[in-house]
């Protein structure tokens, strides 16, 4: 089984795998002077992400690792690559690394505020807090704002395996995804307007974990799913936020 690699905006690749679960894993690969990979797959997965890696630069000289929120494909072999790249160091929000990261990480961890921009050349990246979206408190999204794509996690998740990228629709798909699997994500009263938040920034492509990469109106993506998560918290009878 190999990692199947695409580059889908510049300097920024897409590491997927799918490993005999209904579902695909994708982690991304930030190819700046400093290196970053978001999402780390789960320890069972190490070698078949660092293969993929392998064929982009060597892993040993990975300098940030980071993910959206504590769960086994988003960060189980966060120390496999501390141990394989000794300059490496895990970013996250000041949630995840208050409440997790400062105990579960090898080496201190770098807290990132809601907004906080990290330079890593050639790449600036902007971290947002999105707590319970799509779900945990700790969760957050990154944004590079060099090529305008926003790395948004377990967002957008379908099952099936799936292209490296699309310019159709990914709102359905998910749409459908948790009405098979309900409660996968979380249904905060602010889930609605947390993504609507991050609708309003400047987005060329969408970078999901468990879906295609989405170039198209991306904004328009996002207010559709935020009027998704407004629906089901209706039908619960819940009063959004």
């Amino acid at each position: 089984m190999e990692t199947r690699v695409t580059e889908i905006a510049h300097g920024i690749y897409q590491l997927s795998a799918f490993v005999g679960a209904p579902i695909g894993f994708n982690q991304y690969l930030i190819a700046g002077d400093e290196p970053m990979l978001f999402h780390t797959g789960m320890r069972q997965m190490f070698p078949l992400v660092a293969g993929g890696v392998s064929t982009i630069l060597p892993p040993e000289t990975l300098r940030w690792v980071s993910f959206g929120h504590v769960e086994a494909d988003e960060c189980g072999s966060m120390n496999d690559w501390l141990a394989v790249a000794p300059g490496a160091t895990v970013a996250q929000g000041e949630i995840g690394c208050m409440v997790s990261i400062g105990d579960l990480a090898d080496r201190p961890p770098r807290a990132l505020s809601d907004g906080e921009t990290l330079d890593i050349g050639g790449h600036l990246l902007q971290w947002f807090d999105t707590p319970h979206v799509p779900h945990a408190w700790e969760a957050g999204v990154l944004y590079d704002v060099t090529t305008r794509t926003l790395l948004c996690g377990d967002l957008f998740t379908q099952y099936g395996e799936y292209e490296a990228s699309t310019t159709h629709d990914i709102v359905s798909p998910a749409i459908q995804a948790e009405d098979d699997v309900p409660g996968s994500l979380s249904l905060h009263p602010t889930s609605a307007t947390t993504i609507r938040r991050l609708a309003e920034l400047d987005i060329e492509t969408l970078a999901p974990m468990h879906a295609p990469a989405f170039t198209g109106d991306c904004r328009a993506a996002l207010i559709d799913l935020a009027a998704d998560f407004d629906r089901r918290h209706a039908a619960l009878g819940l009063k959004p936020s």
